[in-house]
């Protein structure tokens, strides 16, 4: 399980970090096949803001999270739930703005949930 834990905020780090800065230095989402016209129900005109809340929010709190558990940190579980989190609530909340639904959001909420259950099963509060 720690294993599978590791891999998977690794991914979230990863690829959160990786878009938002390819969003900060091409805010109007062509290199990623983005339209500015989905961020019309929005408060934002191109994807610069969105690209750093991504790398900072979502990609910095699971690098935390993996170096964490990397040293085996006695917090390494805490921010791993706070990275599963931070992913699940901005999976939810970008479906929510832009009202749309892609295979990648389902992709992401998974990950994100089940994150937060196998830190929660790791940390020790329950067992199955």
């Amino acid at each position: 399980m720690r294993t599978l834990l590791f891999i998977l905020i690794s991914f979230v780090a990863f690829t959160a970090t990786i878009s938002g800065l390819l969003l900060v230095a091409n805010p109007d989402g062509e290199m990623m096949n983005l339209s500015v016209s989905q961020l019309k129900e929005t408060p934002f005109k191109d994807f610069r803001i969105p690209g750093i809340l991504l790398a900072v929010l979502i990609g910095a709190v699971n690098l935390v999270a993996v170096f964490y558990n990397m040293q085996r940190h006695v917090k390494r579980y805490n921010w791993a739930i706070a990275g599963g989190v931070m992913i699940t609530g901005w999976i939810v909340v970008h479906m929510l703005l832009i009202q749309t639904v892609h295979w990648l959001h389902f992709l992401y909420l998974g990950i994100g949930i089940l994150i937060i259950l196998l830190a929660y099963q790791l940390k020790g509060k329950w067992a199955v």
